[in-house]
Protein backbone atom coordinates (compact mmCIF):
# COMPACT_ATOMS: atom_id res chain seq x y z
CA UNK A 1 0.00 0.00 0.00
CA UNK A 2 3.15 2.76 0.89
CA UNK A 3 4.18 2.06 -2.84
CA UNK A 4 0.52 3.57 -4.00
CA UNK A 5 0.15 6.08 -1.55
CA UNK A 6 3.44 7.68 -2.88
CA UNK A 7 2.28 7.42 -6.62
CA UNK A 8 -1.00 8.91 -5.58
CA UNK A 9 0.52 11.84 -3.66
CA UNK A 10 3.07 12.61 -6.25
CA UNK A 11 0.28 12.46 -9.26
CA UNK A 12 -1.25 15.06 -7.13
CA UNK A 13 1.50 17.58 -6.85
CA UNK A 14 0.11 20.69 -9.15
CA UNK A 15 -3.10 20.78 -7.61
CA UNK A 16 -4.48 23.73 -6.71
CA UNK A 17 -4.48 24.90 -2.86
CA UNK A 18 -8.12 25.52 -0.98
CA UNK A 19 -8.90 25.21 2.67
CA UNK A 20 -11.05 22.04 3.32
CA UNK A 21 -10.32 21.20 -0.75
CA UNK A 22 -11.01 17.57 -1.24
CA UNK A 23 -10.63 17.71 -5.13
CA UNK A 24 -7.88 17.33 -6.64
CA UNK A 25 -9.13 19.84 -9.87
CA UNK A 26 -10.93 22.11 -7.55
CA UNK A 27 -7.85 22.42 -4.78
CA UNK A 28 -7.11 20.76 -1.90
CA UNK A 29 -5.45 21.46 1.73
CA UNK A 30 -2.70 19.15 3.66
CA UNK A 31 -5.98 17.00 4.87
CA UNK A 32 -7.64 17.12 2.25
CA UNK A 33 -4.15 15.60 0.13
CA UNK A 34 -4.20 12.79 2.63
CA UNK A 35 -7.79 11.85 2.48
CA UNK A 36 -7.28 11.93 -1.62
CA UNK A 37 -4.08 10.23 -1.56
CA UNK A 38 -4.80 7.36 0.80
CA UNK A 39 -8.31 7.30 -0.87
CA UNK A 40 -7.18 6.35 -4.36
CA UNK A 41 -4.45 4.20 -2.82
CA UNK A 42 -7.23 1.94 -1.25
CA UNK A 43 -7.45 2.81 2.17
CA UNK A 44 -10.71 3.94 3.87
CA UNK A 45 -10.92 6.69 7.24
CA UNK A 46 -12.90 9.50 8.69
CA UNK A 47 -12.30 12.33 7.24
CA UNK A 48 -12.23 15.05 9.60
CA UNK A 49 -14.01 18.55 8.52
CA UNK A 50 -14.49 22.13 10.50
CA UNK A 51 -11.29 22.35 11.47
CA UNK A 52 -9.32 26.24 11.43
CA UNK A 53 -6.08 26.86 9.27
CA UNK A 54 -4.27 27.10 12.33
CA UNK A 55 -4.29 25.09 15.97
CA UNK A 56 -2.03 24.11 18.46
CA UNK A 57 -4.14 20.83 19.52
CA UNK A 58 -1.70 18.29 18.18
CA UNK A 59 -3.88 16.08 20.25
CA UNK A 60 -6.87 16.11 18.64
CA UNK A 61 -5.59 15.65 15.39
CA UNK A 62 -3.44 12.73 16.66
CA UNK A 63 -7.37 11.78 17.60
CA UNK A 64 -8.46 12.04 13.91
CA UNK A 65 -5.92 10.30 12.25
CA UNK A 66 -6.01 7.39 14.67
CA UNK A 67 -9.54 7.43 14.08
CA UNK A 68 -8.78 7.39 10.37
CA UNK A 69 -7.65 3.97 11.00
CA UNK A 70 -4.07 4.89 10.67
CA UNK A 71 -1.08 3.05 12.82
CA UNK A 72 1.08 5.67 14.65
CA UNK A 73 4.62 4.50 13.88
CA UNK A 74 8.05 5.26 15.37
CA UNK A 75 9.95 5.62 12.42
CA UNK A 76 8.51 7.10 9.07
CA UNK A 77 8.62 5.38 5.53
CA UNK A 78 7.59 6.99 1.97
CA UNK A 79 3.87 6.33 2.57
CA UNK A 80 3.26 7.32 5.73
CA UNK A 81 1.75 10.68 7.01
CA UNK A 82 3.59 12.95 9.33
CA UNK A 83 2.24 15.38 11.34
CA UNK A 84 4.18 18.71 11.79
CA UNK A 85 4.21 21.97 13.40
CA UNK A 86 5.53 25.06 11.17
CA UNK A 87 4.77 27.68 13.70
CA UNK A 88 3.40 27.86 16.82
CA UNK A 89 0.06 27.69 16.26
CA UNK A 90 -0.13 26.32 12.64
CA UNK A 91 0.02 21.84 12.59
CA UNK A 92 0.05 20.55 8.91
CA UNK A 93 0.08 17.09 7.40
CA UNK A 94 2.53 15.58 5.07
CA UNK A 95 3.02 12.50 2.89
CA UNK A 96 6.44 11.15 3.39
CA UNK A 97 7.95 9.81 -0.73
CA UNK A 98 11.19 8.89 -1.12
CA UNK A 99 13.59 11.45 -0.78
CA UNK A 100 10.85 14.07 1.00
CA UNK A 101 7.64 14.71 1.39
CA UNK A 102 4.33 15.92 -0.19
CA UNK A 103 2.30 18.80 0.90
CA UNK A 104 -0.82 20.88 0.36
CA UNK A 105 1.71 24.57 0.46
CA UNK A 106 -0.47 27.62 1.41
CA UNK A 107 1.68 30.10 0.47
CA UNK A 108 2.30 28.44 -3.17
CA UNK A 109 -0.94 28.04 -3.15
CA UNK A 110 -0.71 24.31 -4.74
CA UNK A 111 -0.05 20.83 -3.51
CA UNK A 112 4.16 20.24 -4.70
CA UNK A 113 7.23 18.01 -3.67
CA UNK A 114 9.56 19.35 -1.20
CA UNK A 115 12.72 17.96 -1.17
CA UNK A 116 14.88 16.54 1.95
CA UNK A 117 13.70 16.36 5.93
CA UNK A 118 10.81 17.85 6.72
CA UNK A 119 12.39 21.87 8.09
CA UNK A 120 9.74 21.82 10.75
CA UNK A 121 9.62 19.70 13.99
CA UNK A 122 7.61 16.33 13.47
CA UNK A 123 4.97 15.51 15.76
CA UNK A 124 4.26 11.85 14.55
CA UNK A 125 4.21 9.75 11.77
CA UNK A 126 1.28 7.27 10.86
CA UNK A 127 1.21 4.54 8.44
CA UNK A 128 -1.81 3.15 6.26
CA UNK A 129 -2.47 -0.81 7.23
CA UNK A 130 -3.87 -3.17 4.11
CA UNK A 131 -7.11 -4.25 6.21
CA UNK A 132 -8.33 -0.97 5.84
CA UNK A 133 -10.93 -0.44 2.85
CA UNK A 134 -10.15 3.39 1.92
CA UNK A 135 -10.99 6.72 3.10
CA UNK A 136 -14.83 7.16 4.04
CA UNK A 137 -16.08 10.48 3.06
Amino acid sequence: MAARIVAEARALVGAPFRLHGRSAELGLDCVGLAAVAFGRAGHRGIVPGGYALRSSDAGRIETWIDQAGLRKVERGAPGDLALVRPGPLHLHLMIQVPGGFVHAHAGLRQVVEMPGESPWPVIGQWRAVEENEGWRR
